[in-house]
């Protein structure tokens, strides 16, 4: 038998916070907005609206400021055949719709475009990273990621190469926050799955955005296994419940890591937001409870003098990840960061930046890209 020779090749993965435009919400850091919308999509898919339910809606749409009207700097409600609410001129505006099958439209959240060096900072960083596979979090959808790739990472500005594969399955976030998978022309996708239908005991969506597992074919001859994932936010808080969805999003994962393990894929990486420290509780299922290894711990690993990943990137910020079973971590070559699309809010940043980015609003991400290099 001939044995394929070990070629190297380039593990990546970058939270991009949106490529074109984001949710207003968000850039206002209105954490307030946005549990209130959430809440309020629950409402609004009940097929039945009780009396509670209707006073409910009512008190969230007072925090989404849309009593006086369907729209505002935030959010727009959208009512397109029937009424949900009306608001009569000398009465409180009031519910009148009986469940969702009484009207058609939706409630969402109002977009703004991306700073425009922004998103040229964010090419760049890509670019950069040169990796030969790339997991991208936070993009708003598999069109804008292919048009970004296309027109801004290949452009003559930024100067970087188009990858020849662009591939993001839609998740369960509606505020176009949804992870994808980008690769060269020597690393084809193959299988895709998406875990969006997962669900956990009380039938909620397991995955705030998705799991989604990407079967890759190495030129070296080797099968590999690619999981993105974004785990629940601390964005505004970090109570019980928040740590309870990103524990059972851990430990799913590793569930599903042992099981493709068992199955006989020895080649795997995890990467992504998990929006929690190596030492918290609710990682410990994944980081703890497998043998994955953190590109942070390889002996080959430079973190550049810092050990976190987000903002100023000190002790405590380490929330970005590449886990790699043992084979892939024994294979690896290299480690690193990059942090040159970053710029804290306060004071000049302590790493090197681009000369293009002389504003907090022009940063790439407020979180660094990682990568890893491994010969399989």
């Amino acid at each position: 038998m001939i044995e394929l020779e070990s070629i190297i090749m380039r593990l990546a993965v970058f939270n991009v916070e949106n490529l074109f435009d984001r949710a207003r919400a968000f850039d206002t850091n209105n954490q307030a907005v946005l549990d209130a919308f959430g809440r309020a999509q629950a409402l609004l898919a009940e097929p039945v609206y009780s009396a509670a339910t209707k006073a409910q809606i009512i008190a969230e749409f007072t925090t989404l400021g849309l009593l006086r009207s369907d729209s505002n700097a935030n959010v727009l409600l959208r009512q397109s055949k029937g009424n949900l609410l009306k608001r009569p001129k000398s009465a409180p505006p009031e519910i009148v719709a009986n469940g969702r099958a009484d009207w058609v439209g939706s409630l969402e959240l109002n977009r703004a475009p991306v700073n425009h060096e922004a998103m040229l900072n964010t090419a760049r960083v890509i670019r950069d990273l040169s990796a030969d596979v790339l997991g991208v979090v936070e993009a708003e959808h598999r069109p804008s990621l292919g048009d970004f790739n296309a027109d801004i990472l290949g452009s003559p500005v930024v100067g970087g190469t188009a990858y020849r594969h662009v591939m993001l399955i839609d998740g369960n976030d509606d505020r176009g926050i949804d992870v994808g998978l980008m690769t060269g022309p020597a690393h084809p996708i193959g299988l895709m799955r998406s875990r969006v239908d997962d669900r956990r005991t009380n039938g909620s969506p397991l995955f705030s955005r998705d799991c989604p597992e990407y079967h890759i074919t190495t030129p070296g001859g080797a099968r590999l296994l690619v999981m993105v994932v974004h785990f629940k936010s601390k964005f505004g808080g970090n109570d019980a419940k928040s740590q309870a969805k990103r524990r059972d999003e851990a430990a799913r994962v590793a569930a599903l890591y042992q099981a493709h393990r068992a199955a006989g894929i020895d080649h795997i990486a995890i990467m992504g937001d998990f929006n929690d420290t190596p030492d918290s509780a609710p990682l410990a299922p994944l980081l703890a409870g497998t043998d994955l290894v953190d590109s942070f711990t390889l002996p080959v690993h430079d973190d550049g003098g810092f050990p976190g990943t987000h903002g100023n990137c000190r002790a405590g910020t380490k929330i970005d990840y590449i886990l790699l079973s043992p084979a892939m971590a024994a294979a690896a070559t290299a480690s690193g960061v990059i942090r040159t699309g970053m710029r804290p809010n306060k004071g000049a940043p302590p790493w090197p930046i681009y000369p293009t980015l002389t504003r907090q609003v022009e940063a790439a991400s407020d979180h660094a890209a990682l990568w890893v290099d491994v010969a399989i």
